[in-house]
């Protein structure tokens, strides 16, 4: 009963500390928010331990084919985009729009084939119902927190500018999600501990941005959004304390607010069928392994 209870006060103070990081990217400098941020959750884990988010913190016997796999996706997705992005670029809208389709595509359907042929449930990359309240509730705090700072007030431009961005950004958020929470995360965290898992895994998470042409200026920034975003996924193990709401959100201001990228009309179409995509590949592992439970009973 005690420990139940400890954990529930542990939780707590995880879930004050997301609220106070989200808040904090109203006063914090992006480059100082990438540097305080993870300190500050490395000082909560070792003071209060990590034990309570889901996953624990006793590491396992290395899976070497898990990390093999994690190496060999995350650099087939970061490549493909940066074909996308450095190589065809808007000269070639077709090929861009292909190989950032297929590596959105290959970051869900990938991890969901590899837990399917391992025989894991889907609940390992966060796709379930469980916790759902919970997820649910938390991702509407830190994504109400979010909206605040960044789009109340904001004065949208004509619909074209913005409704195609939108989309883009709520597929690229689910894509995301599974793949860095749900699968690199998990992974890492189930043979490396929970805390080395969450670094490395928005370490990963801030490095795959030069798939975009990123450089490296705003790589802290990221690392420190990595470590927000591990640790709520960490709390629920459930995608929707990120999407559709917290991760989209971040992606469409930053999107909006830059300008750099116009789409047009048809470019819903697109994103739409590359969601499809990741819906069809997550529909056919749960058929997978409901047939397989099936031979087994």
């Amino acid at each position: 009963m005690r420990i139940a209870e400890t954990e529930d006060r542990l939780k707590w103070v995880w879930a004050s500390w997301l609220v106070a990081a989200m808040l904090s990217l109203a006063v914090l400098d992006l480059t100082v928010f990438g540097l305080v941020i993870p300190a500050s959750a490395l000082l909560l884990a070792v003071l209060a331990g990590p034990g309570v988010l889901r996953g624990g913190n006793r590491r396992k016997r290395v899976d070497k084919l898990d990390l093999a796999v994690v190496v060999v996706l995350y650099l087939a997705v970061v490549g493909l985009f940066r074909l996308a992005f450095t190589m065809f670029t808007v000269a070639n809208v077709l090929g861009l729009f292909l190989c950032f389709g297929a590596g959105l595509v290959l970051g869900v359907a990938g991890p969901v084939f590899y837990t399917v042929r391992r025989r894991r449930p889907l609940s390992d990359v966060g796709l379930w119902l469980g916790n759902w309240k919970a997820a649910v509730i938390l991702g509407l705090v830190l994504a109400a927190i979010q909206f605040a700072i960044t789009l109340f007030g904001y004065t949208l431009p004509a619909p074209v500018d913005w409704v195609p961005l939108l989309v883009m950004s709520l597929t690229v958020g689910a894509f995301e999600t599974v793949f860095f929470r749900g699968f690199v995360q998990t992974r890492l965290t189930a043979s490396l501990g929970q805390v080395p898992g969450i670094a490395l895994a928005a370490a990963l998470y801030a490095a795959y941005h030069v798939g975009y042409g990123m450089g490296a200026e705003g790589m802290p920034f990221l690392f420190g959004l990595g470590v927000v975003y591990a640790v709520a996924f960490a709390l629920v193990r459930n995608v929707l304390v990120l999407w559709p709401l917290l991760t989209p959100l971040g992606s469409f201001f930053n999107n909006l607010n830059s300008g750099d990228i116009e789409l047009p009309w048809e470019a819903i179409l697109g994103f739409a069928d590359v969601l499809g995509l990741m819906v069809a590949a997550v529909w056919w592992g749960r058929r997978r392994l409901q047939k397989a439970a099936r031979r087994e009973a």
